[in-house]
């Protein structure tokens, strides 16, 4: 059994150091790639405060190209496909680099799942060069998210990209 509990009183790349090594305990060993992507989704809902969505969409292969398609999450239901290039998550998986959107309204094509988010995080996991998932993080909150936030989800991406 995992008992993981956060300490909200530490800094940002304190906390999300923690999350790291929670995370590694919770998938180290573990082949399944489902359930690895579930249980960083959890420990990430655990760790992180003012979230209303966590979790990952991965990169599928589709005639003339790859979408993202829902993986596992903890939230309210969500967009099941996404093409790559369109929203924040698509833009990340075609950038593969992190999106830290202060306001999702003010995004350019952002694709609203749920009324109540209002900023966004969304980081690729990289394997061998090439964007096989992103990880999403929504908020109430507007301006949640930063580069501490950025720099820590991308080490929970480093992660993911062993395990999934």
């Amino acid at each position: 059994m995992y008992q993981f509990a956060p300490d909200h009183d530490m800094n940002k790349p304190q906390l999300y150091s923690a999350l790291a090594r929670a995370a590694h305990a919770l998938v180290e060993g573990e082949p399944d790639p489902v359930a690895n992507m579930a249980n960083i989704a959890a420990v990430i809902w655990q760790f992180v405060p003012d979230l209303n969505w966590a979790g990952f969409y991965r990169v599928v292969p589709i005639e003339g190209g790859s979408e993202l398609v829902l993986g596992p999450f903890i939230g309210k239901p969500a967009c099941i496909r996404i093409p790559i290039g369109k929203g924040v998550c698509g833009t990340a998986a075609a950038l593969g680099s992190a999106q830290v959107v202060p306001d999702v309204h003010a995004f350019p094509g952002h694709i609203a799942c749920d009324a109540d988010s209002r900023s966004e995080l969304v980081v690729p996991v990289m394997a061998d060069g090439r964007v096989i998932a992103v990880i999403d993080l929504d908020s109430p909150t507007p301006n949640r998210f930063d580069e501490d936030d950025a720099a820590g989800m991308q080490m929970l991406a480093q992660i993911a990209a062993m395990v999934i």
